[in-house]
């Protein structure tokens, strides 16, 4: 069973470890950079690790691995014979339709999803329609790191969670917003601005007629 740690880039090529101390990785130990998930997956697999990591924004970043040499030479090994096979292009292709075919499938359940979500008046069908186009787009793409794409919660509670974050950024000033770095005060903004989304959502769904200036009917009009 390999064993993994997590370590973060200091100065002059150091290595900090999870207590903010310098450390050197284990006599034998190479690095592999980020780049090729096959040849990671592997090396991953065969034992002991260090992921080196930093953190961009509100997400991390890996940057590669620290691992014993042979464990790299022989991942690498493992994955150019395998992509020297005859059949590796077929193979290869027939794997890339089959997820182009659930991403597709699945794109057009989640926006499904939102349009149940959203729910507006029938005054604003073309609307909600609209939007729940926009929403999906801007939530599933593969590798976006969104709620949409994780299976940890139910379809409908990722819809609803896409929609607010899509308004988030699309209807409010969140994105220039200067927020202290105060424990809890981002998650607090965001709070706060949901609450203000859902009001607007209801009355899109009770059908009340669009207040002037309205920032959801400004960010549909423009897409």
């Amino acid at each position: 069973m390999s064993n993994s740690r997590i370590m973060s880039p200091g100065k002059n090529g150091q290595l900090i470890n999870e207590f903010g101390l310098s450390e050197k990785p284990p006599q034998g130990w190479t690095f592999l950079p980020a780049g090729d998930a096959a040849v990671t997956r592997k090396v991953t697999a065969a034992g002991d690790f260090w992921r080196v990591q930093v953190k961009k924004g509100r997400r991390m970043q890996s940057l590669g691995i620290w691992a014993p040499a042979e464990n790299i030479s022989g991942a690498k090994k493992a994955v150019a014979d395998m992509r020297s096979a005859p059949d590796y292009e077929k193979k290869k292709a027939s794997a890339a339709k089959s997820r182009d075919k659930k991403q597709e499938a699945y794109k057009l359940e989640f926006e499904e999803a939102v349009r149940q979500h959203l729910s507006f008046h029938s005054k604003y069908k073309a609307l909600e329609v609209k939007m729940a186009k926009l929403v999906t787009e801007h939530a599933i793409p593969v590798g976006s790191g969104t709620v949409a794409r994780t299976a940890m919660i139910p379809i409908e509670e990722r819809a609803g969670k896409a929609v607010i974050a899509w308004m988030r950024h699309k209807t409010t000033g969140y994105d220039n917003m200067k927020i202290a770095r105060i424990k809890g005060e981002r998650r607090a903004v965001r709070k706060k601005l949901a609450q203000g989304s859902v009001k607007v959502l209801n009355s899109y769904r009770r059908g009340d007629d669009v207040v002037e200036g309205c920032m959801l009917y400004r960010a549909l009009s423009k897409a």
